[in-house]
């Protein structure tokens, strides 16, 4: 695990299941923490920027707030970071990873309806040159993807 300072361990601890639903959520983290509003979006910045966070925001139920797919595409392997790169530029996207198979980089998709998430599908194949595949989630299982950081947490004083 990469070295985290103390502070930002207590971060991803505390807050990776629930930010502050609230005007001002960094502050209300940074009074829990006892720290300042800017020492949590510094941290919150430092760690995205190391790559140890990718994203912070929402996780939601999507067929509440629009529609989604899990979509593929088969790269020439020289390609595939470039084309991952165009792939997460497009703001439908919400994450994507490279899979051992003929359809080698993988993404997810979210947009306001099915004639927007189609629109998308079509944006990525003009900024790729490559047709992806489109795999809607047929049934929805709940996995927790949090993971305790306690046993690297200091002991308190």
């Amino acid at each position: 695990m990469t070295e985290l300072e103390p502070l930002d361990l207590a971060l991803i601890e505390n807050f990776q299941h629930g930010m502050p639903i609230c005007a001002r959520p960094y502050a209300a983290i940074a009074q829990t923490l006892g720290c300042t509003e800017q020492d949590v979006l510094d941290r919150i910045a430092a760690l995205t920027q190391r790559g140890v966070l990718s994203r912070v925001g929402p996780v939601f139920e999507h067929r509440r707030a629009g529609a989604s797919t899990l979509a593929a595409l088969s790269v020439p392997p020289t390609q595939l970071d470039a084309v991952a790169a165009r792939v997460s530029a497009h703001p439908a996207v919400n994450h994507n990873y490279q899979r051992d198979h003929a359809w080698n980089l993988w993404f997810v998709l979210t947009a306001a309806d099915p004639e927007a998430l189609a629109t998308a599908l079509s944006d990525i194949a003009a900024a790729t040159g490559l047709e992806p595949i489109s795999l809607p989630m047929q049934r929805g299982f709940h996995i927790d993807l949090g993971f305790s950081l306690r046993p690297f947490l200091p002991e308190p004083a």
